[in-house]
């Protein structure tokens, strides 16, 4: 029997339930394979934060370093930590350690799902850039307090960096509708996004069976609204990444049905795979949190892990749950109940 060694780390408030809840539902489905998984479940969070200095120990990054996978539920409670600490001391540490370059987000309406949009028949695939860039973390303040204070906070794009989220994203477009979405701001950065315009230019020269466009985020912006249906693959900086998928999570139904994988393309240390919603302190104790997101992004990670098929099933268990109206609608279904829900049509 095949065994996948799986790091869970659920992190804070409705990030245990829904780990919990996506737990469940990978075992049923590998049981189902015949696959096993082993969990080592890992409390770091903001409350270990607050107990012992460090959102994860000194040797955390090599206590994950063995792993298959690392599926995340969520971090952040900003009334006790800064989402600055949260995010520096545990997400963003995993992603350069690993090399997890590439942040994959899908984004489209699942059945029954009614989105913000007149149309329902888009299929957009947004590919961060996720380990430099914007959130390189290069930077500083001096004279803090007085008012002769000074931030920088400095963007790092190295050709290597810039070169390889484009390559993937040339790829995954060959396994798709072969349409390429590049997006910069190179009319008003003319260093970082010029560059990364020239290198898109560059790598379309070696795929010209993937018809490449370069757009302005702004622009970007609007058309993922106006005409998400035209967009197929999207590649972006780790900061216009960011915005735009939390945008294409907006237009899919909202933060409980985005998904995401953080892909360390190699294999050679392992990757991670989360929901995007966040902690949801406001809701984290009432039972309400909607698991898709992370059923979603588990079945991704499967997928990774080469067991295409089980993946499928559990994709194809969520539709069915969506179609009936369960966990459709945020808010409205209890977590508890949803995942029933997917169990049995899983089964």
């Amino acid at each position: 029997m095949k065994t996948y060694s799986i790091a869970l780390i659920p992190g804070d408030g409705i990030g245990k339930d829904v780990t919990a809840a996506a737990w469940t539902v990978l075992e049923a489905a590998a049981k189902g394979a015949g696959l096993a998984l082993k969990a080592t479940e890992f409390p770091w969070s903001c409350r270990f934060y607050k107990e012992t200095g460090a959102m994860m120990p000194a040797d955390g990054i090599v206590s994950l370093k063995g792993f298959d996978a690392i599926l995340l539920g969520a971090v952040g409670w900003p009334a006790q930590v800064p989402d600055s600490v949260s995010l520096h001391g545990l997400l963003l540490p995993i992603r350069k350690a690993f090399v997890q370059y590439a942040n994959i987000r899908p984004h489209r309406l699942l059945p029954g799902v009614q989105g913000p949009l007149k149309t329902d028949t888009f299929d957009i695939l947004c590919i961060r850039e996720n380990t430099e860039g914007e959130y390189s973390g290069a930077g500083g303040r001096v004279h803090q307090g007085t008012e002769d204070e000074v931030a920088v906070e400095t963007s790092i794009f190295t050709r290597s960096g810039v070169e390889r989220i484009l390559r993937f994203g040339f790829e995954q477009a060959r396994t798709r509708r072969r349409k390429l979405a590049s997006v910069t701001k190179s009319n008003a950065q003319k260093y970082s996004m010029v560059f990364w315009d020239e290198i898109t230019q560059e790598l379309a020269a070696e795929y010209p069976d993937v018809e490449v466009t370069s757009y302005h985020i702004d622009a970007m912006a609007a058309r993922m609204v106006m005409s998400p249906e035209s967009l197929d693959v999207v590649v972006a900086s780790n900061l216009f990444g960011d915005i735009l998928t939390d945008l294409g999570a907006a237009i899919q139904g909202g933060l409980g049905f985005a998904a995401s994988a953080n892909i360390n393309s190699d294999r050679t240390l392992p990757s991670m795979f989360e929901p995007v919603h966040g902690s949801a302190p406001d809701i984290a104790h009432l039972g309400i949190a909607n698991p898709i997101a992370t059923i979603w992004s588990s079945a991704m990670m499967l997928d990774h892990l080469g067991e295409k098929e089980t993946a499928g099933r559990i994709m194809r268990a969520i539709e069915e749950t969506t179609a009936r109206g369960i966990g459709a609608v945020p808010g409205r279904d209890r977590t508890e109940a949803i995942t029933a829900a997917v169990l049995s049509a899983l089964s």
